[in-house]
């Protein structure tokens, strides 16, 4: 009786350190595991490669599908500057019969083919509407293609995010099987002390209700596990099932001062450039007001002629007779709207007016992205520390652990006194993945904020390798 209480401590070390991946394989299914399961292709899905399964979301093809016709709009504005061309038919053929009866003459016939085709062409020497449609043109298609850039990044983010969360849902899965299984192993202590006469039916229940929490705690996030795959699953637009690599690990290092962040962030920032843009379109669209009141010149030249077969209004109608004519006209043309009551000048204003307010928008957004940059920028470095701290809580929590059993084992301790540095490892390995997690979203925050490249290599000032073991860059996992 004596060698089954000491045989748990002797396999202490190895239930605390047990690999991960032997405990998920390890674990009986369910009933939460049998409703998850899913048969199907299965889809690698790497994290490199989000930035090209992106574009095949619906709302990308959405925006791609504008920028082609803001560019199709464009040309149409550019082509005004030609001459245009029109051609017209008035009854090709049309034929004519009738008669013309008086008494006092002779009644007149008709019966006649006849054709009148013109051809037109003209151009505008000076059309004041026309440059500030051009640039208006101009200006919406650099707002389109900003659009789909900016999408495209957000898009990005939201599925460098979703990946990420389904990542640290699989890691919580791994704590909380780890937490089973350690709450397994100490209801089984509780029970072989109760069985040799030295424990407690107390101690047996109260082990006992810390492995319903935990269970209840695994399908829990077993279940968000599952809802993450689905979201994620859902922006990638991925038909059936598909896999990621599981293991958490950072995904880089950033090398750049808060300073820097900030500039580079505001100088390359497409909502700021689209709201000059606007303020932009606003102006031209006011000067299109004014320029209405300008005189608009332009040369037409129009080339008309008659094809007829046949006779009209006569007393014998030969109906072979044929004939012809043409004239061709060439004009200088020119049109003014002198006063139109004011309509125009008060439209200018609104929209001198409409192109203020885009200026104030674009100092309120410059404010917002300096203040997001810098929040990201700190919590990138609070997460730092806090992955650092939650590595040496993790150590620290395993030995309390391992010595708070052993005491329990020889009798000095309590149940309870195991449950609580249980609780406490477990929460450490939670706080350790949680700021792994947060990390990596601030970098991908970062990253879109600021168009600045995530490193793949950790330096310290002046581009320096650091040597300190307790920095981000050289911490053990």
């Amino acid at each position: 009786m004596f060698r089954r209480v000491i045989n748990p401590i002797l396999f202490l070390p190895l239930a605390i350190s047990i690999n991960s991946n032997n405990v998920l394989s390890s674990e009986i299914k369910n009933y939460i595991d049998n409703v998850l399961e899913e048969k199907s292709n299965i889809t690698y899905v790497d994290y490199q490669e989000i930035e090209k399964i992106v574009l095949n979301n619906k709302e990308l093809k959405s925006l791609e599908k504008l920028v082609t016709s803001a560019s199709f709009n464009l040309s149409s504005q550019i082509s005004q500057r030609y001459p245009s061309l029109d051609f017209q038919a008035m009854g090709l053929p049309r034929y004519v019969a009738g008669k013309n009866y008086s008494s006092n003459s002779q009644t007149l016939k008709t019966s006649q083919f006849t054709a009148n085709p013109s051809l037109q062409i003209k151009w505008d020497l000076i059309d004041p509407l026309i440059g500030s449609k051009i640039k208006i043109a101009k200006e919406n298609y650099k707002i389109a293609k900003n659009n789909y850039e900016i999408k495209k990044k957000d898009l990005i983010r939201e599925a460098k995010m979703r990946y990420h969360k389904y990542q640290k849902s699989y890691q919580d899965i791994k704590n909380k099987n780890f937490t089973l299984n350690l709450s397994i192993t100490s209801l089984d202590n509780a029970q072989t002390k109760l069985e040799a006469g030295i424990g407690t039916k107390f101690e047996v229940l109260e082990a006992e209700a810390q492995l319903s929490r935990d269970k209840q705690s695994l399908n829990e996030k077993k279940i968000e596990h599952q809802i993450n795959r689905i979201s994620l699953k859902e922006i990638l637009n991925i038909n059936g099932d598909f896999e990621i690599n599981k293991e958490q690990n950072l995904i880089g290092f950033w090398n750049h001062r808060l300073n820097k962040n900030i500039n580079e962030g505001l100088d390359k920032n497409l909502s700021l450039k689209n709201l000059i843009l606007q303020r932009s379109i606003k102006k031209n669209q006011a000067n299109s007001f004014l320029a209405q009141n300008k005189p608009n010149i332009y040369i037409s030249n129009t080339l008309s002629s008659t094809f007829s077969k046949g006779e009209s209004l006569t007393t014998n109608i030969d109906s072979e007779k044929s004939g012809s004519n043409y004239t061709n006209t060439i004009s200088l043309n020119f049109a003014w709207s002198i006063f139109d009551g004011g309509q125009n000048k008060n439209s200018y204003k609104s929209k001198i007016a409409e192109a203020e307010a885009e200026k104030y928008a674009y100092e309120n957004l410059k404010n917002a992205l300096t203040t997001n940059i810098s929040k990201a920028y700190l919590n990138l470095k609070l997460n730092e520390e806090k992955i650092i701290t939650s590595l040496k809580e993790i150590e620290s929590s395993t030995e309390s652990l391992r010595l708070s059993r052993l005491r329990y084992d020889v009798g000095i301790s309590t149940l309870k006194d195991v449950l609580v540095r249980q609780s406490e490892l477990s929460n450490a390995k939670s706080k350790n993945i949680n700021a792994i997690y947060n990390y990596n979203l601030n970098l991908d925050e970062l990253e879109r904020l600021t168009f600045i490249d995530i490193s793949k290599n950790c330096l310290g000032i002046n581009n320096t390798k650091v040597k300190d073991k307790d920095s981000i860059c050289n911490i053990q996992r």
